[in-house]
């Protein structure tokens, strides 16, 4: 919502208008009339993404944008590029028309089974984010408070230098590396690489603070820790329940599916503690307290069980301990507790419980709304368990559709930079090691020697939502020699992570901090902000590279449903940008292990450097990733399904049929983007997964049932499925675990291998077996090469097996953190002590709710993404929204003085106080004030514009409310806890 008029031209950070907008609208004084895409496609006489008639273009010149552009208009080129949106996870395909090397114009695919040619408005403005004038242009360094712009060589040189001197100091492990998940697959991969081999665990990217609780209650659930349909099976939904969730502005055109499923007679129900814009569109809005999930789910559950609703003969099939959640929830969460707790009546409840049984099949939609808290991951399987007993997973329809963030945030997950994992969830076990070290080409031994120690190499690193700790925490109480003593940001924003003013303490004790980024991020303009004289190191070296955006490069990304879907290249890398993969290489090439890093792929010259092919580190991860099926989404198929979006069906995702003229690709039976698990080879042909745990269909349509990765027993009962429940066709008609040699040759089916398949699979496992034979021939006799197995409602490896509710630890109701406490506290969890009860109990003994009496959440706009910075420097996005702001529900304001439209005070138990614009709201309960979180660039009241790079700063600045989120983190995850602190607001 705009809260100030609309200037009359975009501003830049200085406050003039910008040259290029004056340009820019001299360019569109001169269109030719409106028209709808439609009726430009009739008049140009093309298909979709053919090409674009440059008689029918609007021609928007940038000089210099590009080298090589030519002045003459007869002399023009015009090409049209492929790409994928880079903001929300949705996967939008967009067709950018390129003018001799210039992105002048673009259109949504019509064609594109998930964005249907539609755009939100982040959409719309992709082209100024790939042109963008306030991009960090060239390399610069931090001298006396002001950046100056420096060479790449120099750039280079003297941070490997600090690199390798900190590393001789203190140990790899000294050295933190924050990963991207605006990274495509290809360069997420490559960065856990790159760590690998300078010899740490010590990396992550934003999965970690946006849905690390999904993937580990998820995972542990059932099998794979990601959304189980897509988008597009909402339309075959019958009721649809958001939790946490503001799909509207979060995910736009995610809408458009679920109402086109409200067209056919789906029921809409949206949870949440703010009345949104998905809940203005919901059949039945539950207002909850925030944090008050697992109340509200298992009070669902109450009803279900008392009225025999749930899926019996499922539960028994495929559900493993429903009888103990059964005995917990009807002991626990009688009416009277539920509504004492979250503040929903009874009546309500039963109405949502019966409208989930009466539509089936249902799905399950949450956000962040439902991971970011301290007892994140046992939310998270709270609606797991709601689903299985419902019996929805599996289905068309039905699921678990768990909307991820960034474009790439599901695939940088999958095979990035994790902490705790290798790509593919790999473990940090010594046999993964190996795996990798075989794929890679690379002596396990030399791999070993890069860290530390042997147990280094094997030890979860610290998670990026800590690495504040990992630099100020006493050392005695770290697990690892040093202190973190150097950071990258590679792509991430810190206006994102909790606890904003201890992060700039941490920032200013650093030795080197190094921000790899299109632009330049808060991390910049906090680093160059004075702090106080006694936290700075007087020996910190602070350095900006300009990273290449995806549409300077080509690869792969992951959209929230798995599908994959590969970005041509739109333009060549601007000013001295580079794209990140070459950067990775640059600087292993000044470490040391250039050969051992790139040695598997080829070169391509781009502006005379060597670049990795990205291509070649697909075909890298096609060869490696055989746990959750990255091995079938080839280069070559992923850009036959870009080509030929047509014949997918919109619902299904399935392809009807036809071949690629130019290859002669067959997509008979493919799921658009080959969504993993695309088991086996590329030769193989598996269509991908469109709806994981689907029995319905046969393994090799895309079928599937629960993983067994639990083991095959627990306490004497059977952990596999039931006899009679197993995927279409499958040979074995009861459950069994996963497939190695062994169960092979029990089954007589070892001789299906090549007498050379043998040879390497002997002694291997499915996700070792680097042929995929075994793969190929269990799912030859319709087998999931992961087993067969049930799903588990009670996870005891867990800090609760069934999910309890917990107070947070920064709350309004000291009355309810007797009931319902949190966590004790933790020793090196992660490599650093976890504060829980201990703070809580003070918490409550310093009365802190009577100074902070309203709960502090935040969430998302349409306008900005993530952090903001990239959308907030973009001219036609910064006019939509030009103030950071703060809801208030009328009484509060009224009880504070506080009027619409004025300045307030935010202030926290931390210390900070932000100066933002009231904006007095039903939208909140008197109880609750919330935040957008896209704002950083000013800092408790003050304009930071002085302290970015010139010219680098975002149009709009605004407070961040995570400079005054307070601590806590998930007790599995280490997921940051934003959407339910404390804090209290005053009139300016």
């Amino acid at each position: 919502m705009l809260l100030t008029k609309k200037s009359s031209h975009s501003v830049q950070g200085n406050g003039s208008a910008s040259p290029f907008v004056h340009s820019l609208r001299r360019g569109l004084s001169q269109a030719l009339p409106t028209m709808d895409r439609r009726s430009f496609l009739r008049r140009s006489g093309l298909g979709v993404g053919v090409g674009i008639a440059a008689s029918q273009l609007t021609l928007v010149k940038k000089s210099n944008a590009a080298e090589g552009a030519k002045a003459g208009v007869g002399d023009s080129k015009i090409e049209v590029r492929r790409t994928v949106c880079t903001h929300c996870s949705v996967g939008c395909a967009v067709d950018a028309v390129v003018e001799n090397g210039v992105w002048v114009r673009q259109e949504a695919v019509f064609d594109s089974p998930i964005n249907l040619g539609a755009h939100c408005a982040k959409g719309a403005a992709l082209r100024e984010h790939g042109h963008g004038e306030y991009r960090l242009r060239y390399p610069m360094k931090l001298v006396n408070g002001k950046y100056e712009r420096i060479s790449w060589d120099t750039a280079l040189n003297e941070i490997t230098a600090k690199m390798q001197e900190l590393r001789k100091a203190s140990g790899p492990d000294s050295v933190y590396f924050i990963g991207s998940s605006k990274h495509n697959n290809e360069q997420a991969y490559l960065l856990r690489k790159f760590v690998s081999f300078w010899g740490t665990n010590n990396c992550d990217h934003q999965a970690r603070i946006c849905h690390s609780t999904t993937v580990a209650g998820v995972a542990n659930t059932w099998g794979y820790g990601a959304m189980t349909n897509s988008y597009n099976d909402m339309q075959n939904s019958k009721v649809a329940l958001y939790i946490g969730s503001n799909a509207a502005e979060a995910h736009p055109v995610s809408m458009m599916h679920m109402l086109h499923a409200k067209e056919t007679g789906c029921k809409m129900i949206v949870v949440d503690p703010r009345f949104t814009r998905t809940a203005a569109k919901a059949d039945e809005y539950v207002r909850i307290r925030s944090g008050t999930d697992i109340p509200f789910l298992f009070g669902l559950l109450y009803h279900i069980f008392k009225n025999g609703w749930e899926d019996k003969k499922y539960i028994n099939d495929r559900v493993y301990g429903m009888d103990k959640v059964r005995e917990d929830v009807l002991a626990k969460w009688s009416p009277d507790k539920v509504e004492e707790a979250c503040g929903v009546k009874e009546d309500q409840m039963f109405k949502v419980a019966k409208m989930l049984h009466d539509n089936n099949p249902g799905t399950i939609v949450w956000c962040m709304g439902q991971t970011q808290h301290s007892i994140g991951n046992a939310m998270v399987r709270a609606s797991c368990i709601l689903q299985l007993a419902l019996g929805n997973v599996g289905k068309s329809g039905g699921g678990t559709n768990i909307f991820r963030g960034h474009d790439n945030v599901q695939g940088a997950t999958d095979v990035g930079p994790n902490p705790d994992s290798l790509p593919g969830y790999y473990g940090l076990a010594e046999g993964s090691w190996k795996h990798f070290a075989a794929v890679w080409g690379v002596d396990f031994e030399w791999i070993k020697k890069q860290y530390a120690s042997p147990a280094m190499m094997s030890k979860n690193g610290i998670t990026v939502s800590r690495w504040i700790d990992g630099v100020l925490e006493k050392n005695e109480l770290i697990d690892q020699d040093s202190n973190l003593r150097g950071v990258f940001y590679w792509g991430h924003a810190p206006n994102s992570q909790t606890r904003g003013l201890e992060m700039k303490r941490a920032m200013d004790k650093l030795d080197l901090l190094v921000v790899v980024d299109p632009y330049p991020s808060a991390t910049a303009a906090m680093a160059a902000m004075p702090g106080k004289a006694e936290d700075l190191n007087p020996n910190r070296a602070v350095y900006l590279l300009p990273a290449a955006t995806q549409f300077e490069t080509s690869g792969s990304c992951t959209a929230s449903n798995r599908s994959l879907q590969w970005r041509e290249k739109v333009i060549e890398p601007l000013w001295e940008s580079r794209s990140d993969h070459m950067i990775m290489h640059q600087f292993a090439e000044k470490l040391g292990f250039a050969a051992e890093l790139s040695k598997n792929y080829k070169m391509q010259k781009v502006k005379g450097m060597d670049e990795p092919v990205p291509e070649d580190i697909l075909r890298e991860i096609n060869r490696s990733v055989w746990t959750i099926g990255y091995t079938g989404q080839s280069p070559e198929r992923l850009k036959a399904h870009m080509k030929n979006m047509h014949v997918f069906d919109v619902k299904t995702l399935k392809a009807k049929g036809g071949k690629d003229k130019e290859t002669g690709y067959d997509f008979t039976g493919d799921y658009f983007g080959l969504p993993w698990p695309c088991y086996g080879t590329p030769e193989l042909k598996h269509p991908g997964s469109s709806n994981l745990y689907d029995t319905s269909k046969h393994v090799m349509d895309g079928g599937g049932n629960f993983r067994a990765n639990f083991g095959v027993e627990k306490d004497g009962v059977n952990l596999l499925a039931e006899d009679g429940s197993h995927s279409l066709g499958s040979e074995i008609t009861t459950g069994y675990p996963e497939f190695d040699h062994v169960l092979l040759k029990k089954l007589g089916w070892w001789d299906d291998l090549s007498d050379a398949e043998k040879a390497k699979a002997e002694g291997k496992n499915w996700k070792t077996d680097p042929t995929g034979a075994i793969i190929r021939v269990a799912m030859k006799h319709g087998c999931h090469p992961f087993g067969n197995a049930k799903a588990r409602a009670v996870v005891w490896n867990f800090p609760d097996a069934i999910p309890q509710h917990r107070e947070p630890i920064y709350g309004t109701k000291p009355e309810l953190v007797a009931k319902y406490p949190t966590h004790d506290d933790k020793k090196a969890f992660w490599r650093l002590p976890t504060l829980y009860k201990s703070i809580q109990d003070k918490n409550v003994a310093d009365k802190v709710a009577e100074k902070f009496p309203l709960i502090l959440s935040s969430g998302r706009l349409v306008e900005y993404e993530g952090g903001g910075e990239e959308t907030r420097s973009n001219p036609w996005l910064a006019e939509l929204q030009q103030e950071a702001f703060v809801e208030i529900n009328p009484k509060t304001a009224a009880d504070r003085g506080i009027r619409n439209g004025e300045r307030v005070w935010l202030s926290s138990p931390t210390g900070a106080r932000l100066n933002v614009q009231a904006l007095v709201t039903e939208r909140v309960a008197p109880d609750t004030v919330w935040m957008p979180f896209h704002f950083s660039g000013r800092w408790q009241g003050a304009d930071m514009l002085a302290h970015y790079p010139k010219g680098a700063a975002p149009v709009v600045r605004g407070e961040a409310v995570n400079t005054a989120t307070t601590y806590g983190y998930d007790s599995v995850t280490m997921m940051q806890e934003t959407k339910t602190t404390i804090c209290n607001v005053e009139r300016a």
